[in-house]
């Protein structure tokens, strides 16, 4: 159990067969198509060397001029004696350089932002480790307890430290977002924890209060409240030892037979202002720039347009900075952005519509004006909708659908993590999650006789597979005994956001058996 992988990491999902011929296939995506995943691992990396391609990678001073060296500058508090569990997953990492290597390289880009924040904020080196325990650096990382991004946030959490989630944009997978949030709520832990770094990461992992009444305990009976003397999940208690173990493999990388890669330190992307909601597939076309490498650097966007109330922002590699800028004036987000009509009742706030319509607070305030938050009752308020219909008269029309085609397949939402416990079947797992036991195995590449155990971790495809029955055409839906919205969703072949802006639910609504469910379809499902 020591040396499992880390439970909030998700194994990536099987290739598919490629949709196209080859010879239909655009160049820039013949290779994502077959392993979505590999594809924005080879975008990231290509950020990466084609900068110093143009600006060798030279450093007379690495300890002055390397990105890598100001992170072990910064490690306060890893700690590897002899004999602990840290010392043994310091020798884990460094046993598996390929492995580090490939996570390495998704954290490149970010890591000069990260750097600079923790410096800013003065804060240990160890965090900038964080996601490396928490999601390998994969923005598109999913865990089976709904944690998402390189951060792992949980939704509620999420918005509580002031990350937008809506049908648009998924601030959680938007690492430069997430990261300030993950800081703040660091930060914030910390202190509460009275400085110390290894509990803090313990709420981080197991929550607040579960760390806290675990300390309540200890010190009523006389106890140690060290995080290794408390009653802790066993994932929590392998988490502390993991990010322990990487402070020191960084500290001493020859100690573990590591080599610690030398970069550069400046930044390979960069952040551009947008003048409002921006068609990022145009944008990608005009600045040639790879749709891969916009996905993977952009991971937050839901849609192939910006979100209309912000963050009005868009990462590229620094190399392309320029052509970006010069092509944004030609791309206006706006012109297939349609409103829908919301008449405010008694009760309704601007946070509650947003939720209940899968928008943003600040995209009501800038479709209608607003300037603060009151409301009365009666007041009609235009609620921002993209058009389903995509521009076909363009020359880069081909590549709408080579996005929208590589991004289902990446984002979170559409993929989930069961852990087999003991006793399970695939065919108690599929009756769980209401899919079939072929699906199951299909999507893990599993055969008629192999066998599953304890522990091991399963793919559950939250959309429908191909070959499914057709929707079932029903203008509502009558909860039963067991239903959960997200079973509802899949078992109706609707979106979970679009069921819960239908029926003004959130996802965290109790249901109960009888309740009678809002299901739009066609032109009404927007």
């Amino acid at each position: 159990m020591l040396l499992s992988a880390c439970a909030s990491i998700e194994p990536r999902p099987a290739a598919e067969p490629a949709p196209h011929r080859p010879d239909e296939v655009p160049f820039y995506l013949r290779a994502s198509l077959e392993d979505p995943f590999d594809a924005v691992d080879r975008a990231l990396r290509r950020v990466g060397q084609d900068l110093h391609a143009v600006r060798p990678l030279d450093l007379p001073d690495p300890v002055e001029q390397d990105l890598l060296a100001r992170v072990v500058d910064r490690i306060e508090f890893a700690y590897c004696p002899e004999g602990s569990q840290a010392l043994q997953w310091a020798r884990w990492f460094g046993d598996r350089p390929d492995y580090m290597e490939r996570v390495l390289d998704r954290a490149h880009p970010w890591l000069h932002d990260i750097v600079n924040e923790l410096e800013a904020r003065d804060m240990p080196g160890e965090l900038a480790l964080l996601p490396i325990v928490e999601s390998a650096y994969d923005p598109f990382a999913y865990s089976h307890g709904r944690a998402s991004g390189t951060w792992q946030f949980l939704s509620a959490t999420a918005r509580d430290f002031g990350i937008e989630i809506n049908d648009w944009y998924d601030g959680r997978r938007d690492v430069y977002v997430a990261t300030r949030a993950a800081l703040d709520y660091l930060g914030y832990l910390n202190q509460r924890f009275d400085g110390d770094w290894n509990l803090a990461l313990a709420a981080y992992n197991a929550g607040q209060g579960r760390v806290q009444r675990a300390i309540n305990f200890n010190r009523a009976r006389n106890r140690a409240t060290g995080w290794d003397a408390l009653r802790l999940p066993r994932e929590t208690r392998a988490y502390i030892p993991k990010m322990n173990g990487l402070g020191c493999l960084f500290r001493e990388p020859e100690r573990f037979g590591w080599t610690l890669p030398v970069w550069r330190d400046e930044p390979l992307v960069k952040r551009l202002t947008l003048p409002g909601p921006t068609d990022v597939v145009a944008v990608s076309a005009l600045a040639e720039l790879d749709i891969a490498e916009l996905i993977a650097l952009n991971p937050g966007l839901n849609r192939h347009l910006t979100p209309p109330g912000g963050p009005h922002h868009l990462f590229v590699p620094l190399d392309k900075a320029d052509a970006v800028s010069s092509v944004l004036p030609l791309v206006n987000g706006r012109e297939v952005i349609r409103h829908e009509e919301v008449v405010v009742r008694r009760g309704d706030t601007l946070s509650g519509l947003a939720r209940r319509h899968d928008t943003s607070i600040s995209a009501l305030r800038e479709a209608n004006d607003l300037n603060g938050d009151h409301l009365n009752v009666g007041q009609r308020l235009q609620l921002p909708r993209a058009s389903a219909a995509v521009p076909d008269d363009v020359p880069w029309a081909d590549r709408y659908q080579d996005f929208a085609r590589l991004q289902e397949r990446l984002l979170p939402t559409r993929r989930f993590q069961h852990q087999v416990r003991p006793g399970e079947s695939l065919w108690v797992i599929a009756r769980r999650y209401s899919v079939s036991v072929r699906d199951l195995q299909q999507w893990n590449q599993l055969g008629q006789r192999d066998l599953i155990r304890p522990g091991q971790r399963l793919t559950i495809l939250m959309d429908s597979p191909a070959g499914a029955p057709a929707p079932v055409e029903s203008s509502s839906y009558t909860v039963r005994n067991g239903d959960s919205l997200w079973l509802i969703s899949r078992r109706l072949n609707v979106r979970l956001a679009d069921l819960m802006r239908w029926n003004g639910l959130d996802e965290n609504a109790i249901l109960r058996p009888g309740q009678v469910l809002v299901i739009r379809r066609g032109d009404q499902a927007s």
